[in-house]
């Protein structure tokens, strides 16, 4: 039984035409994001992490396998997958409001319902009060709040998010990591992060994924256990020693981002 928000990968690679023959850019075996949980994906630029995003989003199609979300083929975009991106991707004459309402057209919503399911997302990530302004005139938290608001607004089972607070501040990227755990929480969506943050993806993820150069293969598995929120230092520093232990994965010259391709991927690592 699966489902609502059950992801699996099976024997999926990505390959783009190139000026001399091709580039490899994903070969994944298998994946499986359970339903409701939260998995970050860690890899080295051009690993192909944004593929495996953009064909899980139906945006690309893979060259060969399938990805399957509760049993059925993802064959392109859906109201059932969302994503947020790094940049906001909203639309500039549309108020805070109408980019969420913009979203909700996709449904076969009343006028009424579309307006009291936008402001209801836009309460809960705590912009119910600057409704009507533009994204110009927003933060640049502010205008990633909407683009939270606008997603979960349509109820997604599985919520890809691509770098989405690389762009903020140290202080604001804290405080927007809090509010998506605290709206995935409600909403219980499965969860897939691509980040180049280490120390991101050990605040938030229950799982994270190590990925090689390209074609991006799993190289690696740790598993968090740990309560949120957590800090670095909790657990005598286990933490910081497994960060420790992925930045040494992810360092350029390090062994196993040079595996073969038919290398098995590392053992899985768990906290104690």
């Amino acid at each position: 039984m699966t489902g609502p928000g059950d992801l699996r990968i099976e024997d999926v690679t990505i390959t783009y035409p190139a000026r001399k023959g091709q580039v490899h850019a994903l070969a994944l075996p298998r994946l499986h994001l359970a339903p409701g949980s939260f998995t970050a994906v860690i890899g080295p630029s051009g690993c192909g992490k944004s593929s495996l995003l953009n064909a899980i989003a139906g945006f690309v199609a893979p060259t060969s396998g399938r990805i399957l979300l509760d049993g059925a083929p993802v064959t392109g975009p859906s109201a059932r997958i969302g994503v947020i991106f790094q940049h906001y991707a909203l639309f500039p004459w549309f108020t805070a409001l109408g980019n969420v309402r913009f979203a909700l057209r996709r449904f076969p919503l009343s006028r009424a319902e579309e307006i009291a399911r936008a402001r209801a997302a836009l309460d809960e990530v705590g912009l119910g009060a600057h409704a009507r302004k533009f994204p110009q005139q927003l933060s640049g938290g502010m205008r990633q709040r909407v683009a939270i608001a606008r997603t979960f607004a349509c109820a997604p089972e599985v919520l890809l998010l691509d770098e989405p607070f690389a762009a903020l501040d140290a202080q604001t990227r804290r405080g927007m990591q809090e509010l998506m755990l605290a709206v995935w929480a409600r909403h219980s969506a499965t969860v897939l992060l691509v980040t180049h943050d280490v120390d991101e993806a050990l605040l938030l993820a229950d799982r994270v994924l190590l990925m090689s150069a390209a074609p991006g293969r799993l190289i690696g598995e740790y598993l968090l256990p740990q309560p949120r929120p957590r800090r670095l230092t909790q657990d005598g520093g286990a933490l910081l020693a497994l960060r420790e232990d992925i930045l040494a994965r992810l360092h350029p010259f390090s062994a196993p981002l040079d595996a073969p391709a038919d290398a098995a991927p590392a053992p899985e690592r768990s906290l104690p």
